[in-house]
């Protein structure tokens, strides 16, 4: 036999072997390619969106739910809903993936990642949708829409929404004397209110958690303007505010209820804050709309829990509250045909059933008007009338640049420094002004640098 066919042999041989061992390894069978489904997974006519949320526990099941119900009800999307983490974990991975196909269609971001948003370029404007699709946008909730709106477009659809209300022990107030149907509206009423009620022994009057969205809200509740340029919103924001009379006040008025005993300090975390409230250990806290009904269904049988509008100072100008929570942004590096399927999904997740099914399982606000009309929304609000409180909150803000909330590309730097400087007040450690004055000196300093790298 000569030496090549000596090779081939060898090689037919190995080849035989391996085939064999291929179908014996344990795995399936291979199976025929689908010729129904592309490389995506979809079927073949169907496109395919990807949507990166931050909704962690029981909200991923309503998230995931309401993509099901998208994906049923029609045959020419398929949306696939990945939970990326926190708000702050989100961010990181989307500006990971900038540059590359492997990012999202659409996102959900939180309200103070917006100027972020706009300024890296990646993101198609809502109001692109809007015009060629002539959806009409005032089936919004204004006070809802108008975060989103810049130089007057909207540039991301509402999704999940909140604001700061005042929570109360109802039982408390009685068993300090106080009216439990009438809580105070006012920075000095809320003061007297405190007072009454830890000199009862009972509890301590009132808790806030060190939480710089807390002082974003108060400063707009006094109609004031967190950063300047119209908060941003005239032009790209170019210092701090936080050290105006309006913070001085807020923290004045704070550090007093901490030295009279009238409140106490927990730290920073919202969930110790809202413990303490429900083990009936403190009879007053602010937390977010979105928390009510936990705290509702959690102190059942123990006491009853009363709502009140975020307190102002008895001077303060017409203001209101700040919508907190996050929208739903478009990429623009994805095909047309993938945006206009995302806009499709977007849609759907306005209309009023949607939203009366969002709000009912998390709290959060309908962001479309006509929800409200749902026989669903109507029954919640007779289970929880504590709600109505939020709602009635939401309409009277008037419209401005201060409710409308400030806008900066460092927010969430920010934040992080504004609840250092509270800490500094409530510790001793500085002044009111000294510890803001500083804090707007540093916020500034960060804005500035931020807004060389945005050309």
């Amino acid at each position: 036999m000569g030496k090549k066919s000596l090779v081939s042999l060898m090689l037919a041989a190995v080849l035989l072997l391996l085939s064999a061992c291929s179908v014996n390894m344990g795995g399936d069978e291979p199976k025929a390619s689908d010729p129904k489904t592309n490389d995506t997974g979809t079927k073949s006519g169907v496109t395919k969106v990807v949507f990166w949320h931050a909704m962690g526990g029981e909200l991923t099941k309503v998230v995931d739910q309401l993509v099901d119900n998208f994906n049923k009800s029609q045959d020419k999307v398929q949306v696939e809903a990945v939970f990326q983490g926190t708000y702050d974990d989100l961010l990181s991975k989307l500006k990971a993936s900038m540059g590359t196909n492997e990012g999202p269609t659409m996102v959900q971001m939180y309200e103070i990642g917006s100027r972020f948003m706009i300024d890296s370029k990646a993101i198609t404007p809502m109001q692109n949708f809007i015009d060629q699709d002539h959806w009409d946008v005032n089936q919004l909730e204004p006070n809802i829409s108008g975060y989103y709106t810049f130089d007057n477009k909207l540039y991301s659809m509402p999704f999940n929404t909140s604001n700061p209300i005042l929570y109360y022990n109802k039982d408390l107030f009685k068993a300090a004397g106080l009216d439990p149907e009438n809580p105070p509206k006012t920075f000095e009423e809320l003061k007297v209110a405190a007072d009454k009620i830890s000199k009862t022994g009972k509890a301590v009057g009132v808790n806030f958690a060190i939480y710089g969205w807390f002082m974003e809200q108060l400063f707009a509740n006094q109609g004031a303007e967190y950063v300047n340029n119209g908060n941003g919103r005239d032009g790209m924001a170019t210092e701090s505010l936080v050290n105006s009379e309006a913070g001085v006040k807020v923290m004045t008025w704070w550090k007093d209820l901490i030295d009279t005993k009238a409140a106490n300090n927990l730290g920073r975390k919202t969930d110790d804050s809202k413990k303490a409230f429900s083990a009936g250990q403190v009879a007053m806290i602010l937390d977010t709309t979105a928390s009510l009904r936990g705290l509702v269904n959690g102190t059942e049988g123990k006491f009853e829990v009363g709502t009140g509008f975020l307190p102002k100072p008895a001077d303060a100008k017409d203001g209101g509250v700040i919508v907190g929570g996050a929208s739903l942004w478009m990429m623009n590096n994805r095909s047309d045909e993938e945006q206009k399927s995302a806009w499709e999904f977007m849609k759907f997740l306005t209309s009023p059933d949607q939203q009366a099914f969002w709000h009912i399982n998390t709290g959060y606000f309908p962001v479309t008007v006509k929800a409200y009309d749902e026989d669903s929304v109507k029954e919640n609000l007779k289970k929880y009338p504590q709600f109505q409180t939020a709602v009635d909150q939401l309409h009277s803000t008037k419209m401005s640049k201060a409710t409308q909330g400030a806008v900066m590309g460092v927010f969430p730097e920010a934040r992080q420094i504004v609840e250092g400087a509270i800490e500094e007040v409530l510790n001793n450690k500085k002044t009111p002004q000294a510890a803001l004055d500083d804090a707007a000196k540093e916020i500034t300093s960060k804005i500035q640098e931020y807004n060389r790298t945005v050309k």
